[in-house]
């Protein structure tokens, strides 16, 4: 059998970090998480950390701040996978990562936190335009430093849906709404939702893939591609219900981004990206520059967006 590559994930305890960190250690690579010493003492991510070492999973202790620490966990690896956000000043530091790779030069591939639209073909409005603009100056410091890279674009977090479905509703709403749905746009656009463990599942696939080196791997699952009233449609059945829907023309769009509060306006902005502009999917994926991931990868299961509907009908 074939030696697994050694993978190291900065940000293992975040949101998504901590899905790619199970499923790299479920795929038999020897895994590495990179922690810093202060998040021992939050509690939560203390558990989150103590659940890796069932798994197998080495911490190694280190900041990415931390020039030294960066590299010398590095070198113990084959492959970096860097799933760190929680703001544009963070996302940006990845320079550092990068400085540290250059100088560790044993890396056979990394993968910046893509996590979300294409860098190079989303045009959005602010404030969600600036987040992608500095993942777009990322990719181009990667190329510039010659480090060889895969590029995940995951498109939508299915744990975000409901978000999306409830912005003119319950906004903290954990579940689809059931009696009316505000829809930006006029809801024909195709966005790609996908579960978290799935996009961790095809990540760790794509990560020392021969096929994805130097190649933005677009997640488009076909029963994950749809309209957001195909979306609704799926939900009314589940139910047993129809929606009032509230659609949103994109001048009002427009509108509401300038009036709402921070949270509301990056939502909304990204909202307007994918639902009422559809650049999730309005584009071809050429063989030139990209990879479909459910194509290049039969094998893995992925949840639908009908199967995963289903979990809020009880509720």
């Amino acid at each position: 059998m074939a030696v697994k590559s050694k993978i190291l994930i900065i940000g293992a305890t975040g949101y998504i970090g901590k899905c790619i960190v199970e499923a790299s250690a479920k795929a038999g690579h020897p895994t590495f998480a990179l922690v810093r010493e202060s998040t021992i003492s939050d509690p939560k991510r203390a558990a989150i950390i103590e659940s890796f070492k069932s798994l197998g999973v080495t911490s190694l202790y280190g900041d990415l701040y931390n020039h030294q620490q960066l590299v010398n966990a590095i070198k113990q690896v084959d492959i970096v996978i860097s799933t760190v956000g929680g703001g544009m000043e963070v996302v940006a530091h990845q320079v550092k990562i990068i400085a540290a790779i250059k100088e560790a030069g044993n890396i056979k591939r990394f993968l910046p936190s893509e996590f979300g639209g294409d860098a190079d073909r989303w045009h959005c409005v602010e404030p969600a335009a600036s987040w992608y603009r500095i993942k777009a100056e990322i990719r181009r410091a990667v190329e510039a430093a010659g480090i060889p890279y895969t590029y995940l674009v995951s498109n939508g977090f299915a744990g975000y849906l409901n978000y999306f479905l409830n912005l003119f509703g319950d906004f903290g709403s954990a579940t689809p709404p059931k009696d009316k749905i505000g829809i930006l746009g006029d809801g024909n656009s195709k966005v790609v939702f996908s579960m978290e463990e799935d996009i961790a599942a095809y990540t760790i696939k794509a990560a020392d893939d021969p096929r994805t080196l130097n190649k933005i791997v677009h997640l488009r699952p076909p029963a994950n591609t749809l309209s957001c009233n195909e979306i609704v449609s799926l939900w009314e059945k589940k139910i047993g219900k129809t929606l009032e829907k509230i659609y949103v023309p994109e001048k009002e769009v427009l509108e509401k981004i300038q009036v709402a509060t921070m949270l509301l306006k990056l939502f909304l902005s990204l909202g307007y990206t994918i639902f009422v502009k559809g650049e999730m999917a309005n584009f071809e994926i050429e063989a030139s520059f990209g990879v479909e991931a459910s194509e290049l990868y039969p094998d893995v299961k992925y949840t639908t967006l009908d199967q995963y509907l289903n979990q809020f009908v009880s509720d």
